[in-house]
């Protein structure tokens, strides 16, 4: 069941253990799924408990530990030896007197590795504070450091077959983002767009099935446009309001996001004011995608863009994607915003959302791209602009007007 070859998952440890050299770790202890799928394989929806993937540097093998009966998954979709995967017993889990982490240090002080160096993801979803008290009462003789994002950074630049993957899961928010445009009628609920969303993300296409995204999809209309995280509700559309769909084609936990806007009829005034400046500053940026180029520099085509409307945006403009679990299809590691000095280099993949939103109203056109060696790529084909549809079309038209 392993989604790559043996060799690419020893070629990310390779990087890895460099990344702890350099930051003078010996042992690091990952636990965000996305980074124990990558360097181990591991998938399965186990994450609501703790579980690990420990990276020794002198040691050619990880060590997975995780709950009991997860053990078996392990087994499944990694490529570690049985001997290295290593459970937990039930009474561990969500006990009041028991820790996971209890467990975990117990083993690390049998197997001589008490003492060393050790990395923790001490910024992550999945390892708490409580899990890091227990971790340092158990193993007082070790040096504990931050190691938040160490594994991130290697994933930033893809391999070919994550691209592939990448092309994939495009394939799958094509679809997707259609299913979704076609539902958005006048009287249809938001949480049939939910539905004709989720239906065809799963089932993908032809030849390949889609996995669940890490973010639901993102479905504000009307009035709650200006509020870009909302899911869905059982409302019905209006003639006459515009709706934001924003959501992600997965495959093998590889995601290629993208947000249109939909306009129910008419467009608003607003509406039809704001998109040929989104368009505009996304079409600048994407333009001057191109290796060495920092992610500072392609925010500033967006920002020269919006001043001369006299627009501002304060969110930023995009980040980083890839592989991920829940609560995000985000990698955490660069940004397209002023500060950020990442240089772009081939490979790597980002989500670019030049988003807007006001107190009543929002719009979203976004595209995620690949940069090349030669300049950048966008993964999806959906037309770039603000989509109005038909709000009551007759059975035999199609539905979208422009």
């Amino acid at each position: 069941m392993l989604a790559f070859d043996i060799l690419e998952y020893q070629t990310r440890l390779t990087k890895t253990k460099q990344r702890m050299a350099e930051n003078g770790i010996e042992m690091l202890l990952v636990t965000d799924p996305a980074n124990m799928n990558y360097l181990s394989g591991y998938d399965a929806w186990s994450f609501y408990v703790h579980q690990m993937l420990i990276i020794i540097i002198d040691e050619p093998q990880p060590i997975w530990i995780g709950r009991y009966q997860d053990a078996n998954g392990a087994k499944i979709t990694t490529w570690i030896y049985n001997e290295n995967i290593i459970p937990f017993p039930d009474y561990y889990v969500q006990s009041s007197i028991y820790h996971p982490m209890d467990f975990i240090a117990e083993i690390l002080k049998q197997i001589g590795q008490g003492n060393r160096k050790i990395g923790v993801e001490m910024d992550n979803y999945y390892f708490t504070a409580k899990a890091y008290e227990r971790l340092k009462h158990g193993l007082p003789n070790a040096t504990f450091k931050n190691a938040d994002l160490l594994v991130n950074y290697v994933r930033i630049i893809k391999s070919e077959q994550e691209i592939e993957y990448m092309k994939r899961a495009a394939e799958i928010a094509d679809q997707a983002m259609y299913k979704a445009i076609e539902s958005v009628r006048a009287g249809n609920r938001e949480c049939d767009t939910a539905a004709a969303i989720y239906h065809q993300m799963i089932s993908g296409t032809d030849e390949y099935g889609g996995d669940y995204p890490a973010i639901v999809p993102l479905l504000p209309s009307g009035y709650n446009t200006g509020a870009p995280h909302l899911t869905w509700s059982e409302r019905k559309y209006q003639e006459g309001e515009s709706v934001v769909i924003e959501l992600a084609g997965c495959y093998k936990r590889y995601h290629v996001p993208v947000a249109r806007t939909v306009s129910i009829g008419k467009p608003s005034i607003q509406l039809e004011k704001l998109a040929p400046i989104v368009v505009e500053g996304l079409n600048a940026v994407l333009d001057a995608v191109k290796p060495g180029v920092t992610c500072g520099e392609l925010e500033s085509y967006w920002y020269n863009c919006l001043k001369k409307y006299g627009i501002e945006k304060e969110a930023r403009l995009g980040y980083s994607v890839g592989l991920g679990y829940p609560p995000d299809w985000g990698e955490h590691t660069a940004s397209i915003r002023t500060e950020d000095s990442t240089v772009l280099q081939p490979n790597m993949t980002f989500h670019l959302i030049p988003a807007l939103w006001f107190d009543n109203y929002g719009i979203e056109i976004s595209e995620s791209f690949r940069v090349t060696k030669t300049g950048g790529e966008t993964f999806t084909n959906i037309p770039r602009e603000l989509i109005v549809q038909d709000p009551f079309p007759f059975p035999e038209q199609g539905g979208i007007i422009s």
